[in-house]
C-alpha cells in the first residue's frame, strides 16, 4: 500500500507511512517525532540509546534475567546491514507505535458490534507502518544531514556519519517505499485513493521546521492519517463524523508528546535556527498542552458517541484524560530524561484507548441483546 502517511516525535520528514499506517511515513521520520531523524520516536540522545541498550539486566526476585530490546536485535544482525536497521530506527521502535496506534483505533471503531477488529487489518498496518516509519527517518536523515553533524547526539547517524551515503540512502527509500506501495494496494480503491491524498502533507511536513514553529502540527496531519485510512480499509469507505473527530483528537495528541519530545532539542534547535512549539510556548507550555488534551479528550469522546460506544470506552476515555493531567502535571520541561521518559509514556497511554475501543465493541454485543429481551418482554 502506498499511502504515504507520513513513528513520529518526527522533524524533517517525520515519517511516511504507507497504506495502513503508510499514510502517515511523513511524519513518522520524526519517529515518532525526531526532528532531526529521530528514531522512531522523535530524535533519540544519547541517553535514550542507552535505554535501549543491546541488551538489559532485570533483576527479579534475586535473579537476573536478560531481556532483549530491539537494539539487541540490530545488533546481532550482519554488520553491513546495521547501518540501514539504524536508518530506519529499527533499534528504536516508540515512532512505530505512535504511527501505528491512530490506524488501531481506527480499525477497532470501525468494526462489527460485539466483534473484535479484524487481524488481518491490524497486521497489515503493522507491517505499513515499519515500513512508511522507516522512509520517514530515512527521508528526514537525507534532508538534516548538515544539521546531525553539528549535534553530538545525532552525529552518530548512519548518514551523518558516513556509514549510509546519501545515494545508497536513495536507494533504499526507494526499497522501502516499493514494499509499502505493495502494502497498500491491499487496500480497497477508496483507501488506495486516501492514502495517496496524503502525498502532499508527506512533500511538505520536512520543511515545516524551517519556516513556522507549528512543525508539530502538519506533523500531527501526517502522522495521523491512519485515523481515516483504518476506517475505510474496513468499510470501505470513511464515516465523517467518526474520523474526523478521531483524525482531530489524534492531531492534538502529536502536538502534546511531540512538543514534550522537542523540550529535549529545545538548545540545539536554537543554535541551528531550527523551529518548534517547544521554543514558541517555552515556560507557556503547560497551559497550551492542557488546551490540546481537552480538545483530544473531547474529540474522542464525540468520535465515540458517533460509532454508538459503550461504557467501557467512556471509562478508558476516563483513564486516557488521568493520564494526559499525569502527564502534564509531572512534566519538567527542563530536564531533558523527564521529557524522553513522559514523551514514552504516550505508547501506553495509545494502547489503553485500543483496548477501550475494542472492549466497548464487544459489549455492544450483549447491550443489543439485552434490549432484544426486552423488546419481547414487552411484546
Amino acid at each position: 500500500m502506498f499511502t504515504v502517511k507520513l513513528n513520529g516525535p518526527l522533524r524533517a520528514v517525520r515519517s511516511i507511512s504507507f497504506g495502513p499506517c503508510v499514510s502517515h511515513l511523513s511524519a513518522l521520520s520524526r519517529c515518532s517525532v525526531d526532528q532531526r531523524g529521530g528514531a522512531g520516536a522523535p530524535g533519540v540522545h544519547s541517553r535514550t540509546a542507552s535505554l535501549l541498550s543491546a541488551r538489559r539486566l532485570a533483576v527479579t526476585g534475586g535473579r537476573r534475567a536478560f531481556v532483549v530490546s530491539a537494539a539487541a536485535v540490530v545488533n546481532m544482525a550482519p554488520p553491513g546491514v546495521q547501518p540501514y536497521l539504524r536508518l530506519m530506527r529499527m533499534d528504536k521502535p516508540i515512532g512505530t507505535w505512535l504511527l501505528y496506534l491512530p490506524c488501531a483505533w481506527s480499525i477497532g471503531l470501525a468494526a462489527a458490534p460485539g466483534c473484535l477488529p479484524p487481524l488481518d487489518m491490524l497486521t497489515l498496518f503493522g507491517a505499513g507502518a515499519v515500513l512508511m516509519r522507516g522512509a520517514g527517518c530515512t527521508i528526514n536523515d537525507m534532508w538534516d544531514r548538515d544539521f546531525d553533524r553539528k549535534v553530538s547526539r545525532t552525529a552518530s547517524r548512519p548518514i551523518a556519519a558516513g556509514d549510509v551515503s546519501q545515494l545508497q540512502a536513495l536507494v533504499f527509500l526507494g526499497g522501502q517505499l516499493s514494499l509499502g506501495l505493495g502494502v497498500l494496494l491491499c487496500l480497497n480503491y477508496y483507501s488506495m485513493a486516501l492514502g495517496a491524498a496524503s502525498l502532499s502533507l508527506v512533500l511538505l511536513y520536512p520543511l515545516m521546521k524551517r519556516v513556522t514553529y507549528w512543525p508539530q502540527l502538519f506533523l500531527g496531519l501526517a502522522f495521523n492519517w491512519g485515523a481515516l485510512l483504518g476506517w475505510s480499509a474496513v468499510a470501505g469507505s470513511c464515516d465523517w463524523s467518526v474520523c474526523l473527530p478521531l483524525y482531530f483528537s489524534g492531531v492534538m495528541w502529536t502536538l502534546i508528546y511531540d512538543t514534550i519530545y522537542a523540550h529535549q532539542d529545545k538548545e540545539d534547535d536554537v543554535k541551528i535556527g531550527v523551529k518548534s512549539t517547544a521554543l514558541m510556548f517555552r515556560e507557556q507550555t503547560k497551559p497550551w498542552l492542557t488546551g490540546f488534551a481537552a480538545a483530544m479528550v473531547a474529540g474522542l469522546g464525540l468520535a465515540g458517541v458517533n460509532a454508538e460506544q459503550t461504557l467501557p470506552y467512556y471509562l478508558t476515555l476516563a483513564c486516557v484524560a488521568a493520564h494526559l493531567g499525569h502527564q502534564i502535571y509531572a512534566l519538567d520541561i527542563q530536564r531533558p530524561e523527564a521529557c524522553w521518559n513522559t514523551f514514552v509514556s504516550n505508547r501506553n497511554l495509545g494502547l489503553l484507548l485500543f483496548l477501550g475501543i475494542v472492549t466497548g465493541n464487544l459489549w455492544k454485543e450483549r447491550r443489543e441483546t439485552l434490549l432484544q429481551d426486552e423488546e419481547l418482554q414487552t411484546s
